[in-house]
């Protein structure tokens, strides 16, 4: 199951408002591996898919599949301000970072 802050619960919430997205839901999908970890992304998604889990937050649905479901345990989506924006993060405390001291990007 993936944690939820307040501040997500509202940015989300909001955001499908704005979109006139009302009733759809939040779909996460693993976007790739980079040197930090599982890169997931995310989309509006209409409705459940027969093959995704489904689960309920405050006013919307996140969807995902099986292989989402191992990298997200333990995760906590979040927003998040910074200099260069704002957003939605997913953060894992469980997964640890996979540089191992060749990728380039970590240096």
């Amino acid at each position: 199951m993936v944690e939820v802050s307040s501040e997500a619960v509202k940015f989300i919430n909001d955001l499908l408002e704005k979109n006139e997205k009302k009733g759809f839901g939040i779909r996460i999908y693993l976007a790739g591996m980079g040197c930090s970890g599982p890169q997931f992304g995310m989309a509006f998604q209409e409705k459940k898919n027969d093959e995704d889990l489904e689960q309920k937050a405050n006013g919307f649905s996140f969807y995902y599949d099986d292989e989402t479901k191992e990298m997200l345990e333990g995760s906590t989506v979040d927003y998040i301000e910074t200099p260069s924006g704002a957003g939605l993060i997913v953060n894992n405390p469980n997964l640890r970072s996979s540089c191992g001291g060749s990728c380039s990007s970590c240096h």
